[in-house]
């Protein structure tokens, strides 16, 4: 029997991506946060004096947030033992110090659920993308084995960017892939910033993020790869290759993509097969799912980051100006909300299939 709720600690509450856990938590139907944690500068103090001025939502700091005193994350891990019944984790340190805190929660019987990167090349970790390869969490049976943990374990979504593209290319995937091309134009509150604190990005493009093209064209296939003998193993193709760059936006990773196939489908077969794909959260119904996952705009100057990043709750992957290519195949444009479907309300929506999957009972 599935818990009516469960109690959730927010490991990195003061950063970007947590305080968008902080607002999505607020009055969720499964989740009621009663931890939130941060480095040791800000321990003992009150959540909204933590974070003072860098509070960087649109709304404002949730009430039930405001007054709860804010746990180091390092120093009183011991101390949601028992008291949480599995963590979110968006820390802002060095990988080493990364894969070295989430398995030390791990092991104290907390199940993680981790925006960040450290873990997501670990051959028993699963990495899902939920509408795609929720088979993977059969995985977390493996890692519980070679961590020693009854229940705890770490699954991880994928990079931000890849919500804009790979849910677009998976349900082409029955056409034979055979490669793609891709180029991002990511949004500033992907690096934790806002205009603000990132004044060097007006009127300017800056074409390098660090780590990102590596990590764009590696994470999908380990997405794309399978369980075998207790680990992921990635799939062998398709060749993806990925150029990254930072624009002056708010929110919202746009991708320019080209794409060739084995088998080329006409226009409305990849037309039908965005409308028709759905997956697990949307068969579960689970809170946080768009009803329909990919959108297709049909106006040649969308989707846009400023008018469509918000499609679903911010939980929905848009697409827009599909047409023939004279190199590849086909090209087309993708939208996704970096901090929503990307980040945060991605690894909202994985807690959401761990819980109805009894990954956490």
């Amino acid at each position: 029997m599935q818990k009516t709720t469960y109690r959730v600690g927010i490991v990195g509450a003061t950063g970007m991506v947590g305080q968008r856990f902080v607002t999505l938590l607020d009055h969720h139907p499964l989740f009621r946060p009663v931890a939130l944690l941060a480095s040791a500068r800000s321990a003992g103090k009150r959540y909204e004096e933590a974070v003072g001025k860098k509070w960087a939502m649109q709304c404002p700091i949730p009430a039930y947030a405001k007054d709860m005193p804010v746990m180091d994350a390092e120093a009183d891990a011991e101390k949601l033992v028992g008291t949480v019944d599995f963590i979110f984790c968006a820390v802002n340190m060095k990988k080493e110090e990364i894969k070295a805190l989430e398995e030390r929660y791990a092991k104290l019987e907390i199940p993680v659920v981790s925006n960040n990167s450290a873990h997501r090349a670990t051959p028993d970790v699963p990495m899902v993308i939920p509408e795609i390869n929720a088979d993977h969490l059969a995985v977390i049976a493996a890692q519980r084995k070679r961590l020693g943990t009854k229940r705890g374990f770490i699954a991880v979504k994928s990079n931000c960017s890849l919500q804009s593209y790979v849910p677009l290319l998976h349900p082409l995937k029955k056409f034979g892939i055979k490669c793609a091309a891709v180029t991002t134009y990511q949004a500033i509150s992907g690096a934790g910033k806002t205009f603000e604190t990132m004044p060097e990005i007006i009127d300017n493009v800056i074409p390098y993020i660090g780590g990102e093209e590596q990590k764009s064209e590696e994470e999908p296939l380990k997405i794309w790869g399978c369980v075998e003998n207790g680990t992921i193993v990635s799939a062998k193709a398709p060749v993806i290759t990925a150029q990254c760059l930072r624009v002056p936006v708010s929110d919202g990773h746009t991708a320019a993509v080209f794409v060739s196939f084995e088998k080329k489908p006409t226009k409305e077969e990849i037309l039908t097969a965005w409308a028709e794909f759905a997956g697990e959260p949307q068969a579960l119904c689970l809170p946080s799912a768009p009803k329909q996952f990919i959108h297709y705009f049909e106006e040649e100057n969308r989707p846009q980051a400023k008018l469509d990043r918000m499609v679903e709750n911010g939980m929905a992957v848009c697409a827009g100006r599909l047409r023939e290519d004279a190199l590849f195949d086909y090209k087309f444009i993708g939208l996704s909300h970096n901090t929503l479907r990307g980040a945060a309300g991605g690894a909202v929506l994985l807690a959401e299939l761990l819980a109805a999957k009894h990954y956490f009972d």
